[in-house]
């Protein structure tokens, strides 16, 4: 199964297992990371923005534009910067490495 690594706020590296199909949003919450996912992943807000690693990023496919449009209402935006409820786990991306950003805000409410 693959695996992936959560960087927390505190900036404690944590790997966890994460079942293809999967969303990073669902990977998160399967293990109890501290990933809002207010829109519960319909992609209407953006809590569950995470900070892919570099050496990831272009291992993913390209935000929708839809993506994009959320991302402009993240907390903390980083060139690599996207929502979890976006990314599904693949064989190919075992291994993949996020980090969360220092706060959230949530502009659905």
């Amino acid at each position: 199964m693959p695996k992936m690594t959560f960087i927390e706020r505190n900036g404690v590296a944590r790997e966890v297992e994460a079942p293809v199909g999967l969303s990073v949003l669902e990977v998160a919450h399967k293990h109890g990371v501290d990933i809002e996912g207010a829109c519960e992943g319909s992609l209407a807000c953006s809590t569950c923005h995470v900070i892919v690693d570099p050496a990831w990023a272009g291992k993913l496919k390209k935000a929708s534009e839809d993506e994009e449009d959320m991302l402009d209402l993240a907390f903390g935006l980083e060139k690599t910067s996207r929502l979890g409820c976006q990314i599904v786990i693949s064989d190919a991306l075992d291994g993949l490495v996020v980090k969360l950003p220092s706060a959230t805000r949530n502009a659905a409410g």
